[in-house]
């Protein structure tokens, strides 16, 4: 069916929202539109315009006979530094320490706005590598891990601390908990991950880094590699995390529980992925 170009730079914008990080052959938009490959060649000159002066993302052309169009999500560096200006604010309030030096952050991570900036921030940092699966642990990471899949248009997979029967065959670790020293297991099914695939870990907190260490170990048994690993916060922490290699979105700089003060600011996030 034969459309208006306004009608159809609407529908282009909104199919490739839709599908981040897949290619789309301009065949596709002429027969869906009834219109010449030049025409719809000028459509995503503008749709590219748009993005790029918007910060929404980028338009990759990709030429051939079997090419066409990508879109890739981003943030642009204003809007990610006002978004984690603001959440340093929210999270500085003193009513969210809790005992051990943790922030409580739940209510924010319910919220499908704050999802979603997060979700654009993380897959703007690995827009242009190669992700094939992101993997968190249940349950807090599990929200995080959605929408960068989302974003990334990967699957996300979920590591365990406890068997599940219906997850079926397991592969299981054990990892020392950075802050309590103490030996735990974490198992993710077979099924859930291939052989060499390229990994992004994310997480909503980090302290002492056992955790995240214990995915690392856990990649390595899948002979998979670990493209990267970045989490929404990190927390002061006296020893030394087994790992150091990590991006965190906002850093708790200072706790005082007796005197019930917090602070949190910027993480490394903006200096890693724009600079």
């Amino acid at each position: 069916m034969k459309v208006r170009r306004s009608e159809r730079l609407i529908d282009i914008t909104h199919y490739l929202l839709e599908r981040p990080h897949t290619l789309v052959p301009l065949t596709f938009f002429a027969k869906r539109y009834e219109s010449a490959k030049s025409s719809i060649s000028e459509d995503l000159g503008i749709v590219r315009r748009t993005f790029k002066g918007r910060g929404t993302g980028i338009l990759q052309t990709i030429p051939g006979a079997a090419g066409g169009v990508r879109f890739i999500p981003t943030i642009a560096p204003a809007e990610a530094t006002e978004f984690i200006r603001a959440m340093a604010i929210e999270l500085s309030d003193k009513s969210r320490l809790l005992p051990g030096g943790y922030v409580y952050l739940s209510d924010l991570l319910g919220q499908p706005k704050v999802l979603r900036a997060v979700g654009r921030l993380i897959a703007t940092q690995y827009a242009q590598q190669q992700v094939d699966a992101v993997m968190t642990v249940a349950t807090k990471g599990v929200p995080i891990a959605q929408s960068v899949s989302a974003y990334l248009n990967v699957p996300f997979v979920i590591v365990r601390r406890d068997s599940k029967i219906t997850e079926g065959p397991t592969v299981s670790v054990n990892y020392v908990s950075g802050s309590s020293r103490r030996v735990e297991k974490m198992e993710l099914s077979k099924r859930s991950l291939s052989q060499n695939s390229r990994v992004l870990v994310v997480d909503d907190f980090i302290k002492g880094g056992g955790t995240v260490n214990g995915m690392k170990s856990l990649i390595e048994e899948f002979d998979s590699q670990l493209v990267g690993i970045t989490v929404f916060a990190e927390s002061l922490f006296s020893g030394k995390r087994p790992i150091s290699d990590y991006t965190a979105l906002l850093a708790v700089d200072q706790v005082d529980d007796q005197a019930k003060m917090l602070h949190v600011k910027a993480g490394n996030y903006l200096e890693r992925t724009f600079n």
